[in-house]
């Protein structure tokens, strides 16, 4: 194929709509979570092998600034990836499927998100 339209692949150009942002950043948090599970699958055998090891834990999760930062983005990454999959099974139910209605169920999204994301936040701290 001859194509003489042009090609614009500098990402940084594109304004990316509110929709589209919130369905990125949907994939990126499931990506994280999977890549989390290690950290939440470590501590969890840990904490389950015997007292000690729940005491190790305990303590590791509240001395540790590394520890506790690692927790707040895994569960700000759970709230938003929770938050963004119920706006994706609305839209599969075909409730809001207009422009408008994307861009009102992204900005949803975005500050239920931001207010578990402090709560998660305020329960780390």
């Amino acid at each position: 194929m001859n194509s003489k339209r042009p090609v614009n692949l500098d990402l940084s150009t594109i304004h990316f709509p509110l929709p589209a942002v919130t369905s990125i950043v949907h994939r990126v948090t499931g990506v994280l979570l999977f890549i989390g599970l290690i950290f939440v699958f470590w501590a969890l055998d840990a904490s389950l092998s015997s007292p000690e090891g729940f005491d190790s834990v305990r303590e590791t999760l509240e001395g540790n600034l590394l520890a506790k930062l690692i927790a707040w983005g895994l569960l700000s990454a759970l709230a938003y990836h929770f938050v963004a999959g119920i706006k994706h099974l609305i839209m599969d139910a075909d409730i809001g499927v207009t422009l408008e209605g994307g861009v009102r169920k992204s900005q949803i999204t975005v500050v239920v998100s931001a207010v578990l994301v402090v709560l998660a936040g305020v329960w780390v701290w």
